[in-house]
């Protein structure tokens, strides 16, 4: 069957059809349509335009055929255009031609959006959960490897000396953020599209204020030719999807590159690595690398949906059939990375005798520099005086700590000893926000509160 065709005489070309239908992605938001139409069959009764035993009937066959989906029996059709038409396929065969009803003051740009609106409320709390997780994982870390100290890079040269604690930290606080988004967002994807018509609304008198409720969502939205053509909803997934990726993407090139013999910091469990078919002794972080690959393919979702949005003029086109499989592709890949990337970071080892090692006494020039300062140098100053004595270091091959002890002879040997303690150094840098034991303790127990947020 086909919702159309009566102005036309001649049969849609095969590849044309093939071409036009989207029943092979859009079958994912089957029980979606069922109880969207499951709920306008209810509205349009409320509205006088059904009778109560047209809708029973309706209902009670809408009922059977989202059994039939939800058990894995729905037969679908080469012949289905799209899930719309599959579902009022079948309910015609269970009920007759009283199912051709179900598509009166309706049409299926409303149906489509509403449909993937509602998907999208319903199978967004799992990313979110997913997060959850993953960031559990991260404040583990941070409690597990307290007292750790690493050393800090910037420019990947290096720079201070940090907690690991501290570290694994600054990778939970981006996804604090990715879930705040996602909070945020869904109070604009619960506009509901459903009773905007093809584009001007319809004419039956429909209460879309309690329709909305009926379905969870917030409000009607409130304008029929924005309801049936946005798809911000869409892109603002994408986008939450794809820095969500540069997240994950960020914290596995970390990983990769501290899980390399020649910095040695951590070793991946083998259950999380896998080897080569040809050189006996790798050992490659697949997982992470995986992880990093996959955000190129979320940051592509998003500019392909962009792409398609940029030149639409009103109302709905066709176009905007290509929104879903973005999203299902980006769901779909957060899905399977996360949970991964948890499991990986849970049982990493970590190598405190290596990260030590990578320790340098120039790693404490800031220090050096902030005490000059505490005894009256202007820090310009200092900062030129402390890159001279760095200088002079690497000239001669002498440790820096050294070379500060003959050319500051007036500073006491002490306190060059606490200058060049990494220790120290950590102690030192006591701020909200810093990389002191006492700071990253309070850090920690913000993450905890976090997470218990819903």
């Amino acid at each position: 069957m086909k919702m159309w065709g009566g102005r036309f005489d001649q049969e849609m070309n095969d590849q044309a059809w093939a071409m036009n239908a989207s029943i092979g992605f859009d079958r994912r938001m089957a029980s979606q349509d069922v109880r969207v139409s499951l709920a306008w069959v209810h509205a349009l009764e409320q509205a006088g335009v059904l009778s109560a035993e047209q809708s029973l009937i309706m209902t009670d066959g809408l009922q059977r055929v989202l059994q039939e989906i939800e058990t894995g029996v729905f037969e679908y059709r080469e012949s289905d255009e799209d899930i719309h038409t599959a579902v009022e396929r079948r309910l015609g065969e269970l009920v007759g031609p009283l199912a051709g009803n179900l598509q009166i003051g309706r049409s299926r740009n409303d149906q489509v959006t509403t449909d993937f609106r509602l998907w999208l409320l319903e199978y967004s709390p799992a990313l979110d959960k997913l997060l959850k997780q993953l960031m559990g994982a991260l404040v583990m870390r941070a409690e597990n490897d307290m007292g750790l100290i690493m050393p800090g890079l910037t420019h990947l040269q290096p720079a201070q000396p940090v907690l690991l604690s501290h570290w694994w930290l600054s990778h939970f606080w981006p996804l604090a953020r990715d879930r705040q988004r996602l909070d945020d967002w869904k109070v604009r994807l619960a506009w509901l599209p459903l009773g905007s018509g093809a584009m001007a609304g319809t004419s039956f008198g429909v209460d879309r204020q309690a329709l909305a409720e009926s379905l969870g969502f917030g409000r009607p939205g409130p304008n029929s030719i924005d309801s049936v053509s946005d798809r911000d909803f869409a892109a603002e997934f994408l986008f939450i999807a794809a820095l969500i990726g540069v997240h994950l993407s960020r914290l596995a090139e970390s990983i990769i590159l501290f899980t390399n013999p020649a910095f040695g910091y951590f070793e991946l469990s083998d259950a999380y690595s896998s080897g080569s078919s040809l050189m006996p002794q790798k050992k490659n972080p697949d997982p992470f690398e995986l992880a990093r690959g996959k955000t190129g393919v979320l940051m592509g979702a998003l500019t392909s949906l962009l792409a398609t949005l940029k030149g639409l003029p009103s109302a709905y086109d066709k176009d905007l059939q290509e929104d879903k499989p973005q999203v299902f592709m980006a769901y779909d890949q957060l899905l399977s990375t996360l949970p991964v990337m948890a499991g990986a970071l849970e049982t990493l080892e970590v190598f405190p005798e290596r990260m030590a090692s990578g320790i340098r006494a120039e790693m404490m020039a800031t220090d050096l520099a902030n005490y000059l300062v505490s005894i009256g140098i202007p820090f310009r100053q200092a900062h030129e005086q402390v890159g001279a004595l760095v200088a002079e270091a690497h000239a001669t091959g002498k440790p820096l700590e050294e070379v500060a002890l003959d050319t500051l002879e007036t500073i006491p040997d002490v306190v060059i000893e606490q200058v060049f303690s990494p220790e120290a150094a950590i102690t030192r840098n006591n701020a909200v926000g810093g990389t002191s034991e006492d700071a990253v303790k309070k850090q920690l127990a913000q993450a905890r509160q976090a997470l218990e947020e819903e």
